[in-house]
């Protein structure tokens, strides 16, 4: 598996596939690589290249001490573009990744960015304050660190079926559910922990206005993670021109359950 180094010295794992224009897969929070396993099949087959990171205490990368913050996870993905020397790239990214795309745009600019979707993002800011009343509280972040602290493996449990909305239907086996959530703990609980505090208090409303490059947003009606009239709704509003697509059954686990669905507009994205 190939690796490289982030500006820290972290040794960081990704995957590379196909060739032709270039895609990059930014994984969710608690996710490695691995996630993208029903996307990149089918855009390697229709002549694209795909290219998956696993970022800092995730999948096969490095698990440091440090470098959890959104300035630096981006600037890991920075270091992968170049290390590439990728152009013309379209950008995934799903849940956390779709913010750490953001803020890799906001921190190295769109000079060799074609196009953006974010998937199920946690844009644009999630943390409440006085001029963000849509966000959640600060004691929630708090309540969700400490569960993590405390049972880790009861916290994703709980959650493991409404990540893909199964009560609306959508068609999961319980061994991809299981599947789903032993990958999130294999991630390293420093990582768990860290990323998730920063995403929350992450703002990215002032990157997201500066957008120039078409911008596909996604999100789920029944995401249980990123409640869409926090993120989507609200993401598609601040980014100029964006086309804004909304899966009424979708949960956060989409690129799963909507996989065929998504896969379209995405490559819609991609084509037009």
């Amino acid at each position: 598996m190939p690796y490289f180094e982030s500006a820290d010295g972290t040794r960081l794992a990704y995957e590379d596939y196909g060739t032709g224009a270039p895609i990059v897969f930014v994984a969710s929070w608690a996710l490695s690589s691995d996630m993208w396993e029903y996307q990149v099949p089918f855009f390697v087959d229709r002549g694209y290249r795909c290219v998956l990171l696993d970022r800092r205490g995730h999948g096969r990368s490095d698990r440091p001490s440090g470098g959890y913050d959104m300035d630096t996870r981006a600037d890991d993905l920075a270091t992968l573009v170049e290390h590439l020397d990728l152009r013309e790239i379209t950008l995934v990214g799903h849940s956390a990744g779709g913010a750490e795309v953001a803020r890799y745009l906001a921190r190295h600019g769109e000079e060799r960015v074609a196009r953006v979707a974010f998937v199920s993002a946690v844009l644009p800011f999630l943390k409440r304050t006085d001029d963000n009343p849509e966000g959640a509280p600060e004691a929630v972040c708090k309540a969700v660190i400490a569960r993590f602290q405390s049972d880790r493996p009861g916290w994703f449990a709980q959650r493991a079926q409404g990540f893909y909305a199964t009560h609306l239907g959508n068609d999961v086996s319980p061994a991809l559910v299981d599947l789903t959530m032993r990958q999130c703990l294999e991630t390293s609980p420093m990582a768990t922990t860290e990323v998730w505090r920063s995403s929350f208090h992450a703002d990215h409303r002032e990157g997201l206005r500066a957008i120039t490059v078409p911008t596909l947003v996604v999100h789920g009606a029944a995401d249980q993670s990123a409640a869409v009239e926090m993120t989507g709704r609200r993401t598609a509003g601040l980014v100029p021109g964006s086309v804004y697509k909304e899966y009424p059954t979708g949960g956060h686990g989409l690129f799963v359950t909507h996989r065929e669905r998504l896969n379209a507009d995405l490559l819609d994205l991609i084509k037009g």
